[in-house]
């Protein structure tokens, strides 16, 4: 390992930070942490029409969320267009560019008789022996090598050798003057002193181009490592309609980001048979040689499971703190931070989402519930109410509304009624909680205290 090691993670700001893009930052983070490497951020933003801030903003704020943190960065390619040009001037000087002229019109035209040929789709080199000063609109291609093979030494995928008959002729240059993806990631790379390229394996045909490009220019070819697709349980690549979406809805979804890391990296790498890691776990643990070759199966209800472990293990300070923005949006008001707390830990055992927590202690935080008329038509009839009422009388004497307490006026009053605690607690959850589902009916009591236990009870005895 050398700690001369520098890796870059180099989202186009397109769209939002999805989840095949955080993978791909969380390998090349986890590497450069790995061997106390370097971490770079860059935003490739030369596709004007579809670059925007709000989306540079998602990503910055997704990456910040996830806690893959970097140490230089972001560099934005916009800022380093004299750059790309220097270079574009240098092939041209070599003899290794042309002005390429076709229309959009013409290359579909070209494309569509090659494809009906059942030919791969090539562009024909035609611009490169018509007069280069013609006045018109213009793109400017790469002349690439026409014979021959380029390797790409993958660290993941071993050996890949392309033909390079089978290569096009990169346009390198747009008509309006901006430089593309292939040589700017080139020049980016080189002038970063990049080590490591790891990034997702649908870039892998650009390797062999970007190769020709660093020997053309004389640069070092850095190390590739192609991470393989993540899958959808069809076997199809991830898409939306899997349930993909933004790291940033699933954060508003209520998962939490350590559940999302740890689930990521096992989508593409394992260590034996261990599914749970913490952060500094995986920094010792993680290594390029163990990523398979294989797409991982994005599997929504694992995330679940993840995630409902990462709830159950925070403490109820912890929770407060990250239900606080789904209390907020719920309109509940913490008026006291230990007992919101510990209201929280009482559902931690069952909530999957911090969602799911916040939903499922809506009744401690409100001051009035609305009971649900099937649960009250089945457990607060006459007959219910009668006992409930005798349980009431016990419970005004309880000075000290502790679990212990509270159990003895329960037994007391099955004892002189002769039902069973059945009969009484659904009953009792029921008027407390507006629903039929809760945590334990003694600790749900005591967390409420005395106060607002008897007030729901008796709104609940009124018909």
């Amino acid at each position: 390992m050398s700690e001369g090691f520098r890796f870059r993670f180099a989202p186009s700001p397109t769209g939002n930070l999805h989840i095949g893009g955080a993978r791909t930052a969380l390998f090349n983070w986890l590497f450069a942490r790995k061997t106390k490497g370097t971490m770079i951020l860059r935003i490739e933003d030369t596709d004007r029409e579809r670059s925007t801030q709000e989306y540079i903003h998602s990503i910055l704020e997704g990456l910040e969320w996830l806690g893959l943190d970097w140490d230089e960065g972001p560099y934005y390619q916009m800022e380093r267009i004299e750059t790309y040009k220097e270079h574009i001037e240098k092939l041209l000087k070599q003899g290794r560019t042309y002005r390429c002229y076709c229309t959009t019109e013409i290359l579909e035209q070209k494309r569509k008789l090659l494809l009906a040929k059942g030919e791969k789709p090539k562009y024909d080199r035609q611009c490169r022996s018509v007069d280069q000063n013609l006045d018109k609109p213009y793109c400017i291609r790469f002349l690439a090598e026409s014979s021959g093979q380029t390797v790409v030494n993958d660290l993941i995928k071993g050996s890949v050798t392309f033909n390079n008959e089978e290569m096009d002729d990169l346009v390198i240059q747009r008509t309006d003057g901006t430089p593309t993806y292939n040589l700017c990631v080139v020049v980016d790379d080189v002038a970063m002193k990049i080590s490591h390229v790891i990034r997702g394996d649908d870039h892998l045909n650009n390797s062999p181009r970007q190769i020709q490009l660093y020997s053309v220019f004389g640069y070092p070819i850095p190390a590739f490592a192609h991470l393989p697709m993540i899958l959808g349980a069809d076997k199809a690549r991830l898409s939306k309609r899997h349930g993909a979406t933004s790291v940033l809805e699933y954060r508003e979804q209520g998962y939490l980001p350590e559940a999302l890391i740890n689930f990521l990296v096992r989508l593409g790498w394992s260590h034996g048979d261990d599914e749970i890691f913490s952060r500094e776990e995986l920094v010792q643990k993680f290594s390029i040689e163990a990523v398979g070759k294989s797409g991982g199966i994005f599997n929504p209800e694992k995330l679940l499971w993840v995630n409902s472990h990462y709830i159950k293990e925070k403490t109820n300070a912890e929770l407060l703190t990250l239900a606080r923005p789904f209390l907020d949006k719920a309109g509940f008001i913490v008026k006291d931070a230990e007992a919101a707390g510990a209201a929280l830990g009482s559902c931690k055992e069952k909530a999957k989402l911090l969602t799911e927590l916040v939903q499922g202690t809506g009744f401690y935080f409100k001051e009035e519930i609305v009971i649900d008329p099937q649960a009250r038509a089945k457990f607060l009839a006459p007959n219910q109410i009668e006992l409930l009422k005798k349980l009431h009388e016990k419970l005004g004497a309880v000075e000290n509304f502790t679990e212990e307490r509270l159990k003895q006026a329960f037994e007391e009053t099955l004892g002189e009624t002769g039902k069973k605690m059945g009969d009484l607690a659904q009953p009792m959850r029921v008027a407390l909680t507006g629903g039929t589902i809760s945590p334990g009916i003694f600790e749900v009591m005591a967390l409420l205290g005395k106060v607002r236990t008897l007030t729901r009870l008796d709104r609940a005895l009124v018909p």
